[in-house]
């Protein structure tokens, strides 16, 4: 029986190809790890923003008088 020396562990990678067959990109770990940390980054960046976000000021007076929407 032959048994291996080294162990293999080598990841994984996700290979894209064209309809000739053509290698159109590689994906690889560090690719998911980046898109996690930038999804966390952007979703810091949205709740960060709308928490500093000024409230908006009130309407003016005469447009509290005017229905958004009349029916005659």
């Amino acid at each position: 029986m032959n048994k291996l020396k080294e162990p293999i562990d080598e990841g994984w990678s996700v290979h894209i190809y064209d309809r000739r067959r053509r290698l159109l990109c590689t994906l690889e770990p560090s690719h998911g790890w980046v898109f996690l940390l930038g999804c966390l980054f952007g979703l810091g960046l949205a709740i960060t923003w709308a928490n500093l976000a000024q409230p908006r000021s009130a309407p003016a007076a005469n447009a509290a008088e005017t229905p958004l929407l009349q029916v005659d």
